[in-house]
């Protein structure tokens, strides 16, 4: 995937958003490859079959605003709507948000050496940490900052490279294991697009964040949920959570406490309470199980009407 004469795996630039706030601090260096808008990687494709495929370059602004996508992907555009800022939804691209480094303040200074720029250990643990995970899997403590990964992970999303396709996002961002890197991407390997699998009939999607402020923070937890209620009955339900762990997680304990039940506020209060099942917090980290919980039963509640 390098080009002719280039040694060093570039990296990729479509918008700049966050690459660009790297590269100023002092944080990325090396050769850059910017990316050129291609029809192969821009806009939505709709399968005859009901399948959506979105280009990498999509902006955020456009899959938030696009109607066929509210209409059979609820969950994908309330969670592109509620990204960031209205100035860098515009120019942001998914292919960026899934592929974004590390929002962690010691990664982004360029003073301290973590895993992720090569060092031996991760000084959040034994710094400042408020911000980071409530499921510790792996050396580093950094939550994935990608909400449309989360988004995705809840719709069973594939992700399509130059080089490989139908990879799940778990294949594409890892299982959290790995704390010297924030994707399983090879090197030099570019996503070109998704693919989102037919619409369930009937469903409904919300999403919800927990935030620190009112405008322009990256979420503390962050929940896409999708459900289909019949005759008073979770037909299908499923949950995705971001800002908890290295990797979005699904919520499978709640969605199995739910799987098959009634619709009900005895069952929802249960169920909520399963999802900080597995949960690891450090020792600055343990409010958000309980914001994780507020933010499942809200949504919980708002599927069920």
């Amino acid at each position: 995937m390098n080009p002719p004469g280039m040694t060093a795996s570039p990296e990729f630039r479509a918008a700049g958003t966050d690459i660009s706030e790297r590269r100023r601090s002092g944080v990325s260096k090396g050769p850059l490859m910017d990316i050129v808008p291609a029809a192969d990687i821009l806009g939505m494709q709709w399968g005859a079959d009901g399948t959506l495929r979105i280009g990498a370059y999509t902006s955020i602004a456009a899959i938030a605003a696009d109607s066929a996508i509210a209409a059979a992907y609820p969950g994908i555009a309330a969670s592109a709507q509620g990204l960031a800022t209205p100035q860098i939804r515009h120019l942001a691209t998914l292919g960026g948000n899934l592929a974004q480094r590390s929002r962690c303040w010691y990664f982004r200074n360029p003073h301290i050496a973590c895993l992720k720029k090569g060092g031996t250990d991760c000084p959040a643990r034994g710094g400042n940490h408020l911000y980071h995970v409530a499921f510790d899997l792996g050396p580093c403590i950094a939550p994935h900052p990608s909400t449309m990964a989360a988004a995705l992970l809840a719709y069973d999303a594939t992700v399509i490279t130059y080089t490989r396709s139908g990879l799940s996002i778990p294949q594409v961002l890892g299982d959290g294991s790995n704390g010297a890197a924030d994707n399983a991407l090879q090197p030099g390997e570019m996503i070109r697009g998704i693919e989102l699998p037919k619409a369930l009939q009937g469903e409904r999607a919300f999403y919800k964040r927990a935030i620190s402020r009112s405008y322009a923070e990256w979420p503390l937890v962050e929940v896409c949920a999708r459900a289909v209620v019949k005759d008073g009955t979770f037909q299908f339900i499923r949950l995705a959570a971001g800002g908890i762990a290295p990797v979005p997680l699904r919520l499978k304990t709640v969605e199995a406490a739910l799987q098959g039940k009634a619709a009900n506020a005895l069952n929802i209060e249960v169920a909520a309470k399963f999802a900080s099942s597995g949960a690891r917090p450090l020792p600055m980290t343990g409010y958000k199980l309980d914001l994780l919980e507020g933010v499942v039963r809200d949504l919980l509640e708002k599927l069920a009407v």
